[in-house]
């Protein structure tokens, strides 16, 4: 097990300069590799098939979570497949260990009739109220991830284009599209925050102190918002407000490729996606597609 513990940093550089997977992706497989390598080293086992089972068993009665199993056992089958390419193991011992299947689980969303509700329910009569209507409608309005939202700068948006400039996973950048309601209200936020703060806003979504807001603040504030506006105990989180973002396009009729280009999904990351999509023809194909640009 020593001669696989030296190689784990090599291996977690790569992640980090080659793949250019994020820090919270490579702590995750550090994590997974070291509970591993640790649990072989002080068992005194070889790492085989049976072994290799033994030690999925062990954890499946720990976390009994499919899906953090089959984390577990991608993070060590591709550890494994880097030692067996730098030429330092011969074969790797995962190539014959198969995930456990997860039950496929549609995403949750919320319909158009409650998206849309929720959205014009909203007060703005205060900075914060302004903000939280702000933040809502612009999720809404481009389905970025939560991360994406809270790390937007003001230059990042482009308002005479309506087009917004995203860093998503893997650091890689798209530009996203957004409709006019979302950007009147953005600016009237804006207008408040600088009067608020009395100067430029740098972050555009900010908390009360004029810092940049919190995922998990944002979060709260959903579920207490939804709560209070539809009087409704159903489970909101702001990933709900991305998946309500595609399902509604698709729905009404937007092209899938449109769809996975707007969201950044890694599965359509090669260069040749973007030869056949410009940015026109996604400020074109959302302007038809969105409920909020009708």
């Amino acid at each position: 097990m020593d001669s696989e513990s030296r190689y784990l940093n090599d291996y977690l550089e790569h992640l980090t300069h080659i793949k250019k997977y994020s820090n919270h992706t490579v702590k995750a497989y550090r994590q997974d590799i070291q509970q591993f390598l640790e649990y072989f080293e002080e068992n005194n086992l070889t790492v085989d098939k049976n072994t290799i089972r033994d030690y999925i068993s062990v954890i499946f009665l720990r976390t009994k979570n499919k899906a953090t199993i089959s984390r577990k056992i991608y993070a060590l089958k591709s550890f494994y497949g880097y030692l067996v390419k730098q030429g330092k193991l011969a074969r790797n011992p995962f190539d014959a260990v198969s995930s456990p299947k997860n039950e496929k689980k549609l995403p949750e969303i919320l319909t158009e009739g409650e998206m849309l509700a929720f959205l014009d329910k909203l007060p703005e009569e205060t900075f914060l109220q302004a903000r939280n209507k702000a933040v809502f409608e612009f999720l809404y309005a481009t389905g970025l991830r939560i991360s994406e939202l809270v790390n937007l700068r003001i230059t990042d948006i482009n308002f005479t284009d309506d087009m917004v400039r995203v860093l998503g996973k893997g650091k890689k950048e798209r530009i996203v599209p957004f409709n006019e309601q979302a950007k009147n209200i953005l600016l009237k936020y804006l207008d408040r925050a600088r009067m608020q703060f009395k100067k430029p806003v740098d972050y555009i979504f900010l908390n009360a102190w004029g810092r940049k807001i919190t995922e998990r603040a944002i979060e709260l504030i959903l579920h207490k918002t939804f709560i209070e506006m539809m009087e409704s105990n159903k489970s909101v989180y702001p990933h709900l407000f991305r998946h309500s973002f595609a399902t509604h396009l698709l729905q009404r009729g937007a092209n899938l490729r449109v769809i996975q280009e707007l969201l950044g999904h890694e599965s359509l990351s090669t260069t040749e996606k973007y030869t056949s999509l410009n940015y026109s023809d996604l400020l074109n194909v959302y302007k038809k597609f969105h409920p909020r640009s009708g």
